[in-house]
């Protein structure tokens, strides 16, 4: 029921083989031209006039990127000098000067004003931002108006005014929160004057654009002079590819990323050709590095510090993933969460406890009553329910944020409610609506392989596995080992669309079945009702007594 196939959950390129086997005879595509509104952006700042001569450009602060961005404007503007900087202050911004006691100038430096001027210069916006008034100076020769160097030494004035206009035009480059702190600075000029454009990092794989994809890799390879690629090599660099997009149907375009990886992989090749094993060992060097956080977390919960059960049923019980960040490490990874939920007579209020202990965000708190919402609506239920609810994370001590364990919470409390045990051997994520359909969430491919970790250490059954959103299915491409299990039965991936498609799974019933007595919405009204019978036939007192019988 929804269980998907091994080739379900993996990216499939064979459609592109034909395109892959000739690679080395595709014609080589440069990065401007992966980059169309970069290079449109480039093309109208050398065309226009007048003081429409900023271009602002989100991409990665780095000299690399900027170095690129000038490879671009030297193919559309040959003949005009391209200045970047890695430094910046009012001396190297506009030169200085010396002059000798009679007011001669005897020395001059020239200053990145002079050494563009008639062409561009090229700024980090984090440079800009240190220094915040070499942008009043840039700002006034942008607005045609004169700036003068810097008198290297003030007791001795020059002869003559060494002020001039400069006829320069700025590109400066950061990512968004730089640029809004420099929107935040001078909005006017920013709304007003300059161009904005940004550096794409994908790709849409499509029958047309494989060619331009493949292009792009002959580019870098001999751009920098990189061995070729055997047609293993290019289809395990797609997987990495989606992964790092999280996404099947596109492939990334940053080139330090494909740097990064063909020259570890370079460490296991033989020097001419990049095999299938090189870049698979190289993924797999690099996973090794940064996952001792990983498996200090794992070790934890095999330890029995954290409690994880991955066998057996249990009420009101269910296994959620989360992803963990950590500040200053470089990825994030998947772990098993155990969400439960406790009811008790009440006013029909769910307890979110994590909200309460203000270690829930203002996402988390927007799932918990969406889910409120849905399991009332569900229950046609023309007044609150009699029972109150408590919801946790148990065991966790961080912050917990966003609306993918929406479904897992929904799926303890109805369990809770109905007294249906929940099967440990599934964990589950996504997000639910007020119509109770299951939404897409982030981070698949790290959360999965966190449960599939943790029941590998703790002895694969053949029935465990992840419920997920359907609409995540083209984001997965989990690690060859998960791949592999899900070959041979032993872990599973279901993928739903709605809640009623989930609880059967996890739960063994269906949701939802006015002809079925042992639905789950069935059992929980029956519960109801009994409650009210009883309530209703007893006195305040007589209650009160049973309740602490």
């Amino acid at each position: 029921m929804n269980q998907e196939s091994w080739h379900a959950i993996t990216p499939q390129y064979s459609q592109y083989d034909a395109q892959i086997q000739r690679l080395d005879e595709i014609e080589q595509v440069d990065f401007l031209q992966l980059q169309p509104r970069l290079k449109q952006a480039l093309k109208t700042l050398c065309s226009l006039k007048g003081f429409t001569r900023l271009l602002v450009v989100d991409a990665y602060d780095n000299a690399f990127y900027r170095s690129l961005i000038k490879d671009g404007l030297s193919t559309l503007d040959a003949n005009k000098p391209i200045v970047t900087t890695e430094s910046l202050n009012i001396a190297t911004l506009l030169g200085s000067y010396n002059c000798n006691d009679h007011g001669d100038i005897v020395t001059k430096n020239d200053g990145l004003v002079d050494k563009a001027d008639g062409g561009y210069l090229i700024i980090p916006m984090s440079l800009l931002l240190a220094n915040p008034s070499s942008w009043q100076i840039l700002k006034s020769i942008l607005l045609n108006e004169k700036v003068s160097p810097v008198n290297a030494n003030p007791s001795k004035i020059a002869n003559e005014q060494q002020s001039k206009s400069y006829d320069i035009k700025l590109v400066i480059v950061g990512r968004g929160v730089q640029i809004s702190e420099f929107e935040y600075i001078d909005p006017y000029i920013y709304d007003n004057i300059a161009l904005y454009t940004e550096i794409e990092g994908e790709i849409q794989l499509n029958e047309t654009s494989i060619n331009q994809y493949l292009g792009y890799l002959r580019w870098i390879i001999a751009t920098y002079q990189l061995p070729s690629l055997s047609f293993g090599a290019v289809h395990r660099l797609m997987h990495a590819g989606a992964r790092h997009t999280e996404d099947q149907g596109y492939m990334p375009i940053e080139v330090l990323w494909y740097l990064s990886l063909f020259q570890e992989a370079m460490l296991t090749s033989n020097g001419k050709v990049i095999s299938e094993y090189d870049i698979d060992q190289a993924i797999e060097n690099k996973h090794y590095r940064e996952a001792y956080l990983q498996e200090r977390a794992l070790s934890d919960i095999t330890d029995g510090q954290v409690i994880i059960e991955t066998k057996g049923e249990c009420i009101g019980q269910v296994n959620g993933l989360t992803v963990i960040s950590t500040s200053g490490h470089p990825v994030s990874y998947g772990e098993p969460s155990r969400i439960s939920c406790v009811i008790h007579f009440g006013d029909g209020d769910i307890s979110d406890v994590e909200r309460k202990a203000e270690l829930g965000g203002n996402l988390h708190a927007k799932g918990m009553m969406i889910m409120q919402a849905f399991v009332s609506s569900a229950l046609k239920l023309d007044e609150p329910l009699p029972y109150s609810a408590s919801v946790v994370f148990e065991q966790s001590y961080i912050e917990v944020d966003g609306d993918s364990a929406t479904l897992a919470e929904l799926c303890s409390f109805v369990s809770a409610l109905s007294e249906y045990p929940i099967n440990q051997q599934i964990a589950v994520t996504g997000a639910v609506d007020q119509f109770g359909r299951v939404q897409a969430v982030g981070g698949l491919n790290e959360k999965i392989e966190g449960f599939y970790n943790v029941c590998k250490h703790q002895g694969l059954t053949g029935s465990q596995g992840v419920i997920l959103p359907k609409s995540n299915l083209k984001h997965l491409s989990l690690h060859k080992d998960v791949v592999e299990s899900i070959k041979n039965n032993e872990f599973h991936i279901w993928s739903v669309a709605t809640v009623d498609d989930a609880i059967p799974i996890i739960m063994g019933k269906p949701f939802r079945d006015d002809d079925d007595e042992d639905s789950v919405i069935n059992k929980i009204a029956q519960r109801i009702e009994k409650y009210e019978r009883h309530e209703h036939s007893q006195g305040i007192v007589a209650r009160i007594k049973n309740w602490f019988a």
